[in-house]
């Protein structure tokens, strides 16, 4: 599990975006803050409400000077859909190939409903040198972060 402290794994991915465009951590360090939130599925409960938390929050870690990202490993596509139909206007990175999930020690099972490899949600504060700067990981998925102390995380960098 990457750590505070730990050089964030660089990686490219299909960001979703309204259209589809590509995220290179590398080049978007200029951008950070970054809050990378992953969730295990679009169109879940628990991630839903999350992701729209964020949403509502967004103006706060814009202020703040940093940008905020989900990541999960549904399809582009499918995460395009997910962000119109919760009103999202931020960025979803997909890792449908699992390269986030597994450099950053991410991968969870779903055994009892035969889901398997989909991202632990997690929320992780990378500064503008690719360092963690903070990190939270949930082992059940049915708990959200904190938002406060992730704010708080982010207004110690600005």
């Amino acid at each position: 599990m990457v750590d505070v402290g730990d050089t964030a794994p660089e990686f490219t991915a299909p960001l979703a975006n309204g259209d589809v465009a590509e995220f290179a951590l590398s080049e978007r360090l200029d951008e950070a803050p970054l809050v990378l939130a992953s969730f295990p599925g679009a169109f879940t409960g628990v991630c839903t409400h999350e992701m729209e938390t964020f949403e509502e929050r967004l103006e706060e870690f814009d202020d703040l000077g940093a940008t905020v990202y989900g990541i999960s490993v549904d399809t582009p596509f499918a995460l395009n859909a997910f962000r119109e139909d919760s009103g999202l206007t931020y960025g979803l990175i997909s890792d449908t190939n699992r390269r986030i999930v597994d450099a950053y020690d991410l991968s969870m099972d779903f055994a009892s409903m035969g889901v398997e490899d989909v991202a632990k949600r997690s929320v992780l504060v990378i500064d503008g040198d690719r360092e963690v700067r903070y990190a939270w990981v949930a082992d059940d998925p049915g708990i959200e972060p904190d938002y406060d102390e992730v704010h708080e995380a982010v207004e110690t960098l600005s």
